[in-house]
């Protein structure tokens, strides 16, 4: 990854760097980020000397035939980490689990609380759970990441990347050894998240949106359902109103040559 991927990255996009003094030389800590591009799990890696562990969905490491073994090998050069997200609790079980071991090895663990990628460049909630509870359950500090201007390097439908300098924000880390013991109160969870949350909000300068981003992606999604919808009908009213403008004229047409 930093070999290959990671000097090209910087090479090519000479992303800039705030706060690298607050990653730890060795020893486990939990990076929080906000989330805007499927870029940000390259681009953070690729300017800390450490490794950088995320996770990702299993099914890019178990996909058959020759392109999904290439896939596979991509995504474990890069760090990331399979969670199987079957099972009655799914992926938030799993990714809390691989959390911890990864933690437990004295590793980075990178995380984004958002659960998702922003749709439209603000700040949403935190989810609580996942972050939290792997914070109190292995006493990690959590330190904060600002991801600035990634998701405008190839915003969704763009083809090619757009060669401009993203930027990356390091927060000092964050002690919540204050709630150690802790990680099955919900409203512990809920206030560990938030800080997290307000200082990603105040090193990214994202304006914050006090709900989940997932909701407001099915919004999205629902009211774009409802204007395709609305254009069809439309469409459909302006196709019948023709047929009918076509059938009126032609019956003036064949009255005006009988009389």
């Amino acid at each position: 990854m930093k070999v290959t991927i990671g000097g090209s990255l910087k090479l090519a996009f000479r992303p800039w760097v705030e706060g690298l003094e607050h990653i730890p030389a060795d020893g486990p800590a939990i990076l929080a980020s906000n989330h805007l591009s499927f870029s940000d799990s390259f681009f953070l890696p690729a300017v800390l000397d450490r490794k950088v562990t995320f996770i990702a969905k299993a099914e890019y490491f178990n996909t058959p035939g020759l392109k999904g073994r290439l896939t596979a090998a991509f995504f474990k050069g890069v760090g990331q980490l399979p969670v199987d997200r079957s099972g009655a609790r799914g992926a938030g079980e799993a990714a809390i689990k691989s959390g911890i071991e990864v933690l437990e090895r004295g590793e980075l663990f990178g995380i984004y609380p958002e659960g998702t990628r922003s749709p439209d460049g603000r700040l949403y909630r935190g989810k609580p759970g996942g972050l939290a509870r792997v914070a109190l359950a292995t006493g990690a500090p959590v330190i904060p990441v600002a991801m600035i201007d990634t998701e405008k390097i190839q915003p969704p439908g763009q083809v090619m990347p757009k060669l401009m300098r993203p930027g990356i924000r390091i927060g000092k880390p964050l002690d919540f050894s204050r709630y150690q013991g802790m990680e099955h109160d919900r409203f512990v969870l809920r206030a560990v998240t938030d800080e997290v949350m307000y200082e990603i909000m105040k090193l990214s300068g994202q304006e914050y949106v006090d709900m989940y981003a997932t909701a407001m992606k099915r919004q999205l999604a629902e009211a774009a359902k409802a204007e395709k919808a609305a254009k069809a009908e439309n469409a459909a009213k302006a196709e019948n109103a023709a047929k009918g403008d076509k059938t009126a004229k032609a019956e003036k047409s064949g009255t005006g040559t009988g009389t």
